[in-house]
């Protein structure tokens, strides 16, 4: 990974499989979240859908990345949990195909979101379901949030980023 490395580098894959080259979001504010549909925030999924809706239209995107590392509270494959967060919370906003956050085997978009912006007392390790990266329509991590934190009390720094 180098300094000047933005998460526009990175190819995920979706939900369905299909590749998702992150630069298509060039230009855009996203904030990137790892979600799971068994965890005491779950109900975060509504406030992510209406952030998401909010300011859609001026340039800004959720993506959502199902992680079962945290305990076991994302079973389900990625057709199963697309049709929870479907059903139950009227997701719209991209859902990406599970993976790990931590580890030798986690994404190598999160090692570079965790690198970009340690935890609490420098530690890079995510510690709960939906914790919050933000990132700037440079693809440079601006902020990190904790899992307690809500969507709608990001939406004063999605605002200044779309600015």
């Amino acid at each position: 990974m180098t300094a000047n490395q933005s998460v526009y580098d990175f190819t995920v894959k979706a939900a369905d499989g299909t590749d998702i080259a992150l630069e298509k979001y060039k230009g855009q504010v996203v904030l990137v979240v790892n979600v799971a549909s068994k965890c005491g925030f779950t109900p975060q999924y509504e406030g992510l859908e209406s952030i998401f809706e909010k300011y859609h239209d001026k340039g800004f995107s959720v993506l959502g990345f199902p992680c079962n590392q945290f305990g076991a509270q994302e079973p389900g494959n990625n057709e199963e949990i697309m049709q929870f967060c479907k059903l139950t919370y009227d997701v719209t906003f991209p859902i990406m195909s599970k993976v790990d956050v931590n580890g030798d085997k986690a994404a190598p978009v999160f090692k570079h979101l965790k690198s970009s912006i340690p935890g609490i007392l420098g530690t890079e390790a995510i510690k709960w379901n939906f914790t919050k990266f933000l990132v700037g329509k440079n693809g440079q991590v601006i902020e990190r949030y904790s899992p307690q934190t809500k969507p709608e009390d990001i939406a004063k720094d999605i605002e200044k980023a779309l600015a």
